[in-house]
């Protein structure tokens, strides 16, 4: 082989390879920067085909998916001093292509890194604002939404990272302090207990003194009506027997004696003590006559 083959050979191999080293690909789930020089000439490639200089361009990609932050466990502080263990997560992309290069140079452990410091930092500012009990159930999500904006103003300024929510996995009490608590709730639930039986007897109280006052009005009611019956009854007893003796005053008078012997002789152990020329027995003495 002449020496201009061998030439052509190796001319042909540098521009091969120039060639291939001339074009680069930017797929849809990645974000990329042009370098020339260790500078970035372009800071956010599209997806597609493009071309560089060999030797003098360079190509950083980056994931441009959805990436998860898990934090490890953390102990914060309550408001009111309390100690809680927190495991929480971080969903975030990368947002601006040239940010996140020249804050991380483009890794995404030092992203990691940053970000979970930042985080650590947001949780404890944040639960140290509000009472267990807020954290727990009251303003959970109001905290997680807080520590999502606050998160996501500095990622984006420092490391080009866009977070996209901030969530509190779980939020324990140290072993040390579950016994504690386990018992100050149950004090809780047992005055608690206290007070709804006290309520139940104080008004078990006031529906025996209303049905009690009820009671004594409806009888007072019904000894009134009674006694009123009773009168009317009389007064037309009365009335009869004063018609009757004005009729035939000496028949009512032998009727009342009748029933006056009636009454007076019903026990044969009674004894009376009456003089013979008593009235009592003045119809007796007539029907000896």
């Amino acid at each position: 082989m002449s020496n201009k083959s061998i030439a052509g050979l190796v001319v042909a191999a540098i521009l091969l390879i120039v060639g291939m080293n001339s074009f680069y690909i930017i797929s849809q789930t990645e974000r990329g920067v042009l370098l020339q020089f260790g500078r970035v000439v372009e800071p956010d490639l599209k997806p597609g085909l493009h071309v560089k200089i060999p030797i003098m361009n360079q190509v950083r990609k980056f994931d441009g998916r959805l990436l998860t932050l898990d934090s490890t466990t953390q102990r914060f502080l309550t408001l009111e001093k309390k100690a809680v263990m927190v495991d929480a997560f971080a969903k975030w992309r990368v947002a601006d292509a040239e940010r996140f290069y020249t804050g991380t140079s483009g890794s995404k452990q030092v992203a990691d890194e940053r970000l979970s410091r930042r985080l650590e930092a947001g949780l404890r500012d944040q639960f140290g604002k509000r009472t267990l009990h807020e954290v727990v159930s009251g303003q959970r999500d109001e905290l997680m939404a807080d520590i999502t904006a606050s998160l996501d103003r500095m990622a984006r300024k420092e490391l080009g990272i866009e977070v996209i929510d901030v969530r509190v996995k779980a939020i324990d009490l140290p072993k040390e302090v579950n016994l504690s608590v386990f018992e100050r709730m149950s004090t809780e639930r047992e005055r608690e207990a206290r007070e709804h039986r006290a309520k139940g007897r104080e008004l078990a109280e006031g529906i025996r003194a209303d049905a009690d006052r009820q009671r004594r009005v409806i009888l007072a009611e019904a000894y009134r009506e009674a006694e009123e019956v009773r009168g009317a009854g009389d007064a037309k007893a009365t009335s009869i027997y004063a018609q009757s003796f004005n009729q035939d005053p000496e028949f009512y008078g032998f009727i009342r004696s009748l029933q006056a012997y009636r009454e007076s002789f019903g026990d044969k152990s009674d004894i009376l003590v009456l003089s013979p020329d008593s009235e009592f027995f003045q119809y007796l003495d007539k029907a000896k006559h």
